[in-house]
């Protein structure tokens, strides 16, 4: 059915937009009509591009029936990494993600782009995620406003190294400079690696609480056991293609020892072997003051390891627990 029109719907109420949504999609039909329902009603009302990765529903028909959603049926399912077709995409300066269960509060872009414009070296906000239709505070939220970063001098938040993606608003030129997604990792846990390449770019990242987005968990959701182990299993590849060989080899002592208390380890070992030819052929060092930070997200997650009220591991996500004084970032 196609959404019903009213005088909000002129091209002039999207006109003072900078910023495009790109949504990526499979077989959520249901959940991607209320999210682009609650996205259409923004104002001013954002450009929308959506991904669907090759549903075998009527996903991409629901988001077909509103006209202003331009729609892009894939043949294959590229998991996170169709977000990178989509922010190529853009026409616009800015791009917020959202995921097919998730929209932005109505006042997020607006604000995000005042913040961004006032800022040219901040790459990526990390928005609040509200939770449910009870509004519950994801933990993540907390975790990256107590960032022991600190806030720098002239930016909007607490400098953080991590992010959700369905909360997260970025510079189109930071993003493409980074290189976007990573698509070795489907979903799952795959802000680690881009989150680390902004930073190696001197790109700043910032928790703004006042940037809300609102997610509602979808109940078509892996099992929480496989998403644990594609999370895991791309922590791993994230070392491998960006940390010391040294911090490679105890990654891999640790998933073995794992292996004796949790047989469902192997899986993950598993799916780390098919891909690491492709991994090592993208490798690339960390910048020591990044490296720095990385070890300092380590320490993190081995003392905060809880699972998220919608399933996910804090896993990849976490900021970095580092004292404002170490974090310089890098000149261009």
């Amino acid at each position: 059915m196609v959404p019903p029109r009213d005088d909000r719907d002129a091209p002039e109420a999207q006109s003072t937009a900078r910023t495009t949504v790109v949504i990526v999609t499979r077989n959520r039909a249901a959940e991607l009509a209320r999210t682009l329902t609650e996205l259409r009603a923004l104002r001013p009302r954002p450009a929308i591009v959506l991904l669907d990765n090759a549903s075998d529903d009527d996903t991409a028909g629901t988001a077909e029936a509103f006209p202003e959603v331009e729609v892009v049926r894939l043949p294959h399912n590229l998991g996170a990494a169709a977000r990178n077709l989509g922010v190529a995409m853009a026409r616009t300066p800015y791009v917020a993600f959202s995921d097919d269960d998730s929209w932005w509060a109505a006042d997020a872009l607006p604000a995000a782009e005042r913040l961004l414009d006032a800022h040219p070296r901040l790459g990526l906000i990390a928005g609040r995620t509200l939770v449910g239709a009870d509004h519950r505070e994801d933990p993540v939220n907390e975790l990256m406003a107590s960032s022991p970063l600190g806030r720098l001098p002239g930016l909007p938040g607490p400098s953080v190294l991590g992010f959700l993606a369905c909360a997260a608003i970025v510079r189109k030129e930071a993003y493409l400079e980074a290189g976007g997604f990573s698509p070795l990792f489907g979903v799952g846990g795959e802000e680690g690696l881009l989150s680390l390449d902004l930073a190696a770019r001197g790109w700043h990242l910032c928790y703004v609480a006042e940037v809300r987005a609102h997610h509602h968990p979808s109940q078509r959701r892996p099992p929480t056991g496989r998403r644990r182990r594609t999370e895991q299993r791309n922590s791993a590849l994230i070392v491998w293609m960006r940390r010391p060989l040294r911090r490679c080899a105890a990654e891999s002592v640790g998933l073995l020892r794992r292996t004796t208390r949790d047989p469902g380890t192997l899986l993950t070992i598993a799916g780390i072997v098919r891909r690491l030819p492709r991994a090592l052929a993208q490798r690339r060092r960390l910048p020591p003051d990044v490296e720095r930070l990385a070890r300092t997200v380590e320490l993190a997650e081995a003392s905060r390891r809880w699972i998220s009220p919608d399933g996910r591991s804090n896993q990849s996500r976490l900021l970095i627990r580092r004292r404002p004084s170490l974090w310089k970032p890098r000149a261009r």
